[in-house]
């Protein structure tokens, strides 16, 4: 087993401990939930450490709302379900506990040491719970061991995320120069970013999205490790990569998470066939960007943004030339964009996993853009009662945004859009008398002789 976390770093890091009394930072309880201050009261009234963690104390630091609140202490999972009868252990890679209030959860990780630590409580082992376990390349599979703060500290992924809050004293430690690296806006992987990328390559993923996220740069040595270890993403199952995409497209960022991926070659790993699109040709990468910026903006706005719209934009350029194909081929148009839908679902499928109920929606999305093409007949205002109309309708536009040769409908779909039930019905007449076809004359037959 490879030594991620020999003794003189760990010693190093007890070395810059800082604690930061609090006349000198700007957290205040009423900025935190009070689900995450009634855990930590009961857990140190329960004799335990416990301190609010992680993305939490960054961001209240740098005036943000936090969304989520994760606690750390030095109980077991047993022992902080045994307080909370409104919690319950998950997890199988690191044991944690889901503390629920109402619809929040607080999520209550034990204190990690690292994998050489000798622990003197054996009842840590009575469940299972003390022990790792790593494959051959090093990527680790099992991570249930237990330590102390600074072991903690020292295990997380980055500098800015291993601060910790003592709601009680209103102090803020920070073992690993974390705030100096929030003064110089730099996302920094603790330790060797080599090794800690081989025990979870996930952390390449971390590294750029909160770049993005934070508009942060990226410390050189993490930054010039990232291709040495990239390769090593493959081995991530497809189910947790799904999880990681949700994360780097849905947090407000997916337009600088896009670029961040593009210029360290981390996009090939969760969807190459795109990876390689966007190299080739302009147009489909104006496409993509286009759709992360407009998911950012929604997000921004306050506004629903499904999984499915941005999947569909990743994946329509493999789908686009795939139709191009079997069109080609003689296949009828509606069916072609089945197919070539179902193709690239397929393909993609090896790489990240897309549930169900985001991948129906996608492929609805991409075969409304064949259905759009018709302006006639009643069918045509049945579409913007449709249930798709309003992302596919969005869809066209950003086909057309990228430089996509879409004809007049976007014009004529928005200009319909806008119009009242009777003027609608009276422009698709319209339409349907430009493209009737001319009557065919029926000779008639002559009257049989009496």
């Amino acid at each position: 087993m490879v030594d991620l976390y020999p003794v003189d770093f760990l010693q190093q890091a007890l070395i810059r401990l800082d604690i930061i009394p609090r006349d000198q930072h700007c957290i205040s309880r009423k900025n935190i939930s009070d689900g995450a201050l009634k855990v930590m009261s009961r857990l140190r009234s329960g004799g335990f450490q416990a301190y609010l963690v992680g993305g939490a104390v960054r961001d209240l630091l740098l005036g943000g709302c936090p969304k989520d609140f994760d606690i750390a202490t030095d109980a077991t999972p047993e022992a902080v379900t045994a307080l909370f009868r409104n919690s319950r252990i998950i997890g199988r890679r690191f044991r944690i506990v889901h503390v629920r209030f109402g619809r929040e959860i607080i999520e209550v990780t034990t204190f990690r040491g690292h994998h050489d630590s000798k622990t003197k409580e054996s009842r840590h082992d009575k469940k299972g719970g003390n022990h790792s376990r790593q494959s051959a390349s090093g990527l680790l599979l099992r991570d249930n061991v237990y330590g102390t703060l600074e072991e903690d500290a020292a295990r997380r992924d980055l500098s800015v995320n291993a601060l910790y809050y003592d709601s009680g004293k209103f102090e803020v430690f920070d073992h690993l120069q974390g705030i100096q690296d929030l003064k110089n806006r730099t996302i920094c992987v603790i330790g060797n970013p080599e090794q800690r990328y081989t025990e979870d390559p996930v952390r390449m993923l971390r590294v750029v999205r909160f770049a993005a996220k934070l508009d942060f740069s990226i410390d050189q040595q993490t930054a010039e490790a990232i291709p040495r270890c990239a390769h090593l993403l493959a081995e991530i199952p497809a189910a947790r990569l799904f999880d990681e995409f949700l994360k780097l497209f849905l947090a407000g960022s997916a337009a600088r998470t896009l670029d961040n991926l593009l210029e360290y070659n981390l996009l090939q790993y969760l969807f190459p066939g795109t990876s390689r699109c966007i190299q080739q040709d302009e147009t489909t990468r104006a496409l993509v960007q286009a759709a992360m910026g407009n998911t950012d903006e929604r997000i921004s706005e306050g506004k629903h943004v499904t999984p499915a719209f941005i999947l569909a934009a990743l994946l329509w350029p493999i789908v686009s030339k795939q139709f191009a194909v079997l069109e080609g081929s003689g296949e009828a148009p509606m069916v072609a964009m089945h197919n070539a839908g179902q193709s690239a679902v397929i393909e993609a499928v090896k790489h990240i996993a897309i549930p169900r109920r985001f991948s129906q929606p996608m492929r609805e999305i991409w075969e409304f853009q064949l259905r759009l093409q018709r302006r006639t007949g009643r069918k045509a205002l049945e579409l913007i009662e449709h249930r798709r109309f309003r992302a596919a309708y969005d869809f066209l536009l950003l086909r057309e945004q990228a430089g996509e040769d879409t004809g007049e409908l976007c014009s004529w779909w928005t200009e319909i859009q806008a119009l009242s039930p009777e003027q609608r019905m009276e422009k698709v007449a319209s339409a349907e008398g430009n493209h009737k076809r001319p009557k065919r004359i029926r000779k008639r037959r002559p009257n049989p002789a009496p």
